[in-house]
Parts: structure tokens; C-alpha cells; sequence
């Protein structure tokens, strides 16, 4: 068995006291392996990975990294324990360079990770060759695609051992979502752990190691692959309100 990256026990959470949107949430990530978070919006996808991240505190329940909390931790520390959030929303800063937006998350890190920071640097530009091409260009000015590139190069440069990812292919077209898609399976041959949360569905299922169904701020369904493949778990359609 892969090494347990993430451990989320039965976490409650919710951003009014008596109101809870997630409801003894448990999963599980593995280094080198995807698991797949799917459910209709208002779930409580997006939610759980804030509470994940440190924006928002559990009121119940227990977050695990490596065996150890990370309740309390501030969120723009987690990078330093090896945790990178990829979130719907862009997180870029569009005035300045690509190349400086690529650098920011890292300033502070350690000597020991500067002394690899030059051939990651070279790595990422390899791996994506348009942002090469637009480094000294404002974020701002990249299209949508490319900026997704750029979310995805940033997390690729901070090496991290555990990726959270929610909604990537969302406004794509389908070849620039599939090519999202092969970003993520090279994180994982790559060894990290991926949470991957996104609504097409058939591609969460195709490419995660286990899966979970969020409804209602509750794990209604969890699986492996084999679980949900073909006619999708009865209770996947079901709650999703598919017809296949």
C-alpha cells in the first residue's frame, strides 16, 4: 500500500455556528495515487478543501499530514510540510511577470530546497513550453488556458507531496481540459498524492485510484476504480442525478 499522505476522519465543518456543510467527512490520498471527490455544486466539495487548507476550522473531526495534524497551521505555511492547493479560482497575480508569479510561493523556503530550485525552474519550462515563451509577460495578459498552465507550473515548482486540485477543467475547452487532465496523471507518476475535485465526471472516475460522492455535505458512496466503472455505482446516478 502507497504511503497515507491525507487522513480526514470525520471532520464536521461550516461557516455558521449551527449551520454545517460538511458532515463526518472521512477520506484518505495516497502518494502517487488520484482520489477523485465528486457531487452535484453545493456539496461541499469546494469546502472541504478549504477546511483541509486552514481557511476554515473543523468544528469536529481530525486533518492528518504524514500522520500529524495540521489543525492550526497557517494556510501560506502548509507548502513548507509539502501541501499545494490548486483552487477554482485563480490565484494569480495578473500584473505581475509569469515568471515572477512562478517564483513568489517560493521565497522563504529553505537553502537546502533553493540549491534544486534552478533545475525544477527548467523542468517546468520544459514541461511548458508557452509559459517559456511569456515569462517576462503579466499574468494578466495570458489566455485562459495558459493561465491554468500557470497554476499547474506553480504547483509543479514547489514539489509538493500533496496536491489538492478543485474544479481544473472548469470554462476549458475539451482538448485544453484533457490536457489538464494529463498535467494531473503526471503528478501523480511523479509520486504525490492528488484530491482532485472537478465535474466531469466519467474523467474523475477514469483516473482516480478511489473514489468519493459528496451529497449533501456527506461520503453517501467511496471506492476504488473497479466500483464505479462502467454502469456508474447506482448510487453515484443517483445522487448525481445522471442517465447514461
Amino acid at each position: 500500500m502507497p504511503e497515507l499522505l491525507l487522513d480526514v476522519r470525520d471532520v464536521t465543518a461550516g461557516y455558521a455556528q449551527d449551520i454545517d456543510v460538511l458532515r463526518d467527512v472521512s477520506l484518505t490520498v495516497h502518494a502517487g495515487q488520484v482520489s477523485g471527490l465528486i457531487g452535484l455544486n453545493g456539496a461541499g466539495k469546494s469546502t472541504l478543501v478549504k477546511t483541509i487548507c486552514g481557511l476554515l476550522a473543523p468544528k469536529a473531526g481530525r486533518i492528518d499530514f504524514l500522520g500529524e495534524s495540521i489543525a492550526g497551521i497557517a494556510t501560506h505555511r502548509l507548502i513548507d510540510r509539502g501541501i499545494c492547493c490548486i483552487p477554482q479560482e485563480s490565484s494569480l497575480f495578473p500584473y505581475l511577470t509569469v515568471e515572477e508569479n512562478l517564483l513568489l510561493p517560493l521565497q522563504g523556503r529553505s537553502r537546502k530546497y533553493a540549491a534544486t530550485l534552478d533545475a525544477r525552474y527548467a523542468q517546468v519550462l520544459e514541461i511548458f513550453p508557452a509559459l517559456a515563451i511569456k515569462r517576462r509577460d503579466a499574468a494578466g495578459d495570458l489566455s485562459g488556458g495558459q493561465q491554468k498552465q500557470l497554476e499547474f507550473a506553480k504547483a509543479w515548482l514547489q514539489d509538493p507531496r500533496l496536491c489538492l486540485i478543485d474544479e481544473p477543467s472548469i470554462g476549458l475547452s475539451p482538448l485544453l481540459a484533457e490536457e489538464v487532465f494529463t498535467w494531473i496523471e503526471r503528478f501523480a507518476s511523479a509520486g504525490m498524492g492528488v484530491l482532485l475535485i472537478d465535474h466531469n465526471v466519467r474523467r474523475v472516475v477514469k483516473m482516480s485510484d478511489r473514489i468519493h460522492v459528496l451529497s449533501l455535505g456527506r461520503i453517501t458512496a467511496a471506492g476504488d476504480r473497479a466500483d464505479f466503472e462502467g454502469d456508474l455505482h447506482e448510487q453515484v446516478r443517483q445522487w448525481l442525478g445522471l442517465d447514461f
